[in-house]
């Protein structure tokens, strides 16, 4: 008898792995599979003897992915999100969705991503309708007063699912015909700054700022990053933006590339008992294919 020689990956290793991908934990990937965490820790044993290597770094912290199960569990999203758009099409026509869809976001990622993406969607869809609220908590899905999420964050709450759609890059811009001309002038304080206020006291962007210009007062703050963009448009000073919102803006110029530490990942999230529900799996799979960031 010929020993098997390559371990045959199945969709339930897939599941394992991004579970505790975007658990960081054996515990809270157990939560998510349903499982206890005796039989979570054991299907790792398993999978990582069949496969002859670690998936994982272990500590008393959680559970750090190495290489290959970022890999396996890029694969396992692409999985899910192809599950998610055949049981929406499996499960009712296309034109016949209906029924209204609560969706939670910020005022940034709604102007700049979501509601492009929904616009040509409902389109298709007369029949749907959408409840958009535009906050900075998560509140409303936990208590799930809302479908779906989409938010930016390093770490999602580990009891809602979702799908990482890629990093939030963010750059320092001025106006188009700001008197300042470069990165310099900024160094050298000969800069007015345009920064949100304390409604967004842990933002990256003022996190980086009080950081790397701790002697800097801002002239202009405000409660929104799309107010922070318009008043940089209008030449009130620099301020530091997400990318895919100023992209294409002609009234604005970039001063710097992409800002390393101000990088945040962008997440399509749901709560565990709506998302298979038609109109809520639909628009989960149409988002996770629309939400393009620049």
């Amino acid at each position: 008898m010929t020993a098997q020689t390559q371990y045959d990956l199945g969709a339930d290793d897939l599941a394992l792995v991004l579970a505790l991908v975007r658990a960081g934990s054996l515990n809270g990937a157990a939560e998510r599979l349903k499982v206890d965490a005796s039989t979570a820790f054991r299907a790792l044993q398993r999978l990582e003897r069949g496969l002859k290597q670690p998936l994982f770094e272990r500590s008393r912290t959680g559970c750090l992915p190495l290489d290959l199960a970022r890999t396996l569990a890029e694969q396992a999203e692409a999985v899910e999100t192809a599950l998610e758009a055949a049981r929406s099409a499996a499960q009712q026509p296309p034109q016949s969705l209906a029924g209204s869809v609560r969706l939670t976001t910020t005022d940034t990622l709604l102007h700049g991503l979501v509601a492009p993406a929904l616009r040509d969607f409902q389109k298709g869809h007369p029949q749907l309708t959408f409840e958009l609220h535009a906050g900075n908590e998560l509140a409303s899905l936990t208590r799930r007063d809302a479908d779906l999420a989409v938010r930016a964050t390093r770490r999602p709450p580990p009891h809602l699912v979702g799908r990482d759609l890629g990093p939030l890059r963010v750059a320092l811009y001025t106006a188009r015909d700001s008197a300042v001309r470069d990165w310099a002038d900024v160094e050298a304080g000969r800069a007015a700054w345009v920064a949100p206020d304390d409604a967004l006291p842990d933002h990256p962007t003022v996190l980086w700022r009080r950081r790397r210009f701790p002697k800097a007062v801002p002239a202009w703050r405000a409660n929104s990053i799309l107010t922070v963009m318009e008043l940089i448009a209008l030449g009130c000073g620099v301020g530091l933006l997400p990318m895919f919102l100023a992209h294409g803006r002609a009234d604005l110029r970039p001063l710097s590339d992409a800002l390393d530490e101000c990088q945040t990942e962008l997440w399509l999230l749901a709560h565990p008992e709506s998302r298979h529900q038609r109109r809520v799996s639909a628009v989960y799979a149409h988002l996770a294919q629309a939400l393009v960031l620049a």
